[in-house]
């Protein structure tokens, strides 16, 4: 069959041609926007009297019967035939006829190709969306578990202060709303109708634009021809809210990649998350966390790649603009499987309570609740903080923890230090963080119940 555009040409493209120029390779998953799209099309072109209303149902009969054969499993689609445009359009003119060819009238592969991107990404803003609350509730479900549970806070990888776990996993709540809402805001912007826009200049045709746009759930119309075809700034969004997504897991993955070693032993994986080694039988491997870690690469990557092939393009439609499916589509499918392992990772996993109070003994941890104890009894903090930063200089020296100092010992550096109870200040300390956003039992308590309220929000 010769091609849909071959009228003006006098050779047949190379086979070499054929095969680089081709997207179906990847653009098949795009088949139900594309029927879904041109249904609506040939609806509208029935309505207005554009073809004859006979003639637009045996279109939309048609394209129903193409979508069913394909979801069967009965449809092998062609590389001749380009892209999963064309191949829809000639494999309705295998089935209805010479009518087929009314389909494509008042409508450009430029704005069907823009159209179906557009369908395909607000699915994928729905799909993603609901994977990232799934991974949210079971953060807090495995946080509100854990209230009490009381571990070393750390910056710069070195222990600064008591937290609660539940505390610590919460910040990853917090991190995945935002996601969400960045998510959200490009949804807004893809939900957009290009169609009737035609190749770059619109149509002469007496189209309803708002019809179609209400039959396939958009919320507005374009308002340039020339942008509507052109513009790939909603898969960048994309690309780029997947790209944030993806750091915040991979700093998660990461973390749990340290709590899983001998040297944390914060968390222990379950079998079902773990992989091991071909030569040393002994090992336990956090592949899942690692390669999350890892695809975190890849989604920069594709994100990167969309944003070079766009910067030196002049309007309108150029084929470079081919160039932003397969970044698009690895990106949907990296991310939704990344989140769903993640869950089961979570969900799975048994943290370490015991070894997490353990890290805490005979550290520095408490030198904070120290000077903050000595300014409670009067001595400015910046004097305080130096009293404390003697007292640990000391201890490492003597090789002693601060709660394994005598009376006298305590009373080198300050007499107000007196009374003060060491052994039990990782408990003391959490609980003295009791305000709004802090790491107390009782202000975790309500940050969980917070976190459930903003989960359940509907942003879409």
């Amino acid at each position: 069959m010769s091609k849909l555009w071959s009228g003006r040409f006098s050779k047949e493209t190379a086979d070499l041609v054929d095969q680089f120029n081709a997207s179906i390779g990847f653009d098949a998953c795009l088949w139900e926007c594309d029927i879904e799209g041109s249904i609506a099309h040939a609806r509208m072109l029935g309505k207005c009297g554009i073809i004859p209303e006979g003639d637009a149902q045996a279109i939309v009969d048609g394209l129903k019967g193409i979508a069913d054969d394909i979801r069967a499993g009965k449809v092998k689609f062609d590389v001749a035939a380009e892209d999963i445009h064309m191949n829809v359009e000639k494999l309705l003119h295998e089935r209805v006829g010479e009518v087929a060819g009314k389909l494509h009238t008042a409508r450009s592969r430029n704005d069907q190709v823009a159209l179906d991107l557009r369908m395909y990404v607000k699915a994928q803003i729905e799909s993603t969306d609901k994977a990232i609350g799934d991974l949210q509730l079971s953060l807090i479900h495995k946080a509100e578990e854990h209230i009490e549970t009381v571990m070393p806070g750390y910056t710069h990888l070195q222990h600064a202060q008591p937290v609660t776990l539940a505390h610590h996993l919460l910040a990853y709540v917090w991190m995945l709303q935002r996601d969400r809402e960045r998510f959200a805001d490009c949804y807004g912007r893809t939900d957009v109708l290009p169609l009737g826009s035609g190749a770059l200049a619109g149509t002469a045709f007496p189209i309803d634009r708002e019809y179609v746009a209400k039959l396939l759930g958009f919320s507005r119309i374009s308002e340039n021809s020339m942008d509507a075809v052109s513009d790939r700034d909603f898969v960048v969004e994309f690309l780029s809210a997947a790209s944030i997504l993806g750091m915040h897991m991979s700093r998660f993955a990461e973390e749990i990649v340290l709590w899983n070693s001998e040297e944390f032993g914060f968390v222990e994986l379950d079998d079902s998350v773990a992989t091991g080694s071909s030569m040393m039988p002994q090992k336990k491997n956090p592949d899942v966390a690692e390669l999350i870690r890892a695809k975190t690469g890849r989604l920069y990557g594709n994100l990167l790649a969309l944003l070079t092939v766009l910067k030196g393009l002049p309007l309108t439609y150029n084929k470079d603009l081919q160039e932003d499916k397969e970044p698009l589509f690895d990106t949907a499918d990296t991310v939704l499987r990344c989140l769903k392992v993640m869950r089961l990772l979570i969900e799975t996993s048994k943290f370490r309570a015991d070894v997490m109070a353990r890290a805490l003994e005979g550290g520095f941890s408490h030198s904070t609740d120290i000077a903050d104890y000595l300014v409670k009894r009067g001595v400015p903090f910046r004097k305080a903080h130096e009293i404390v930063g003697r007292l640990v200089k000391y201890c490492i020296k003597e090789g002693k923890s601060p709660g394994e100092l005598t009376p006298d010992e305590l009373a080198r550096f300050s007499d107000k230090l007196a009374g003060i109870d060491l052994p039990e200040q990782a408990k003391k300390s959490v609980e003295a963080r009791d305000v709004p956003g802090g790491t107390s039992p009782g202000q975790v308590g309500k940050q969980i119940e917070a976190a459930k309220r903003a989960a359940a929000i509907r942003l879409l």
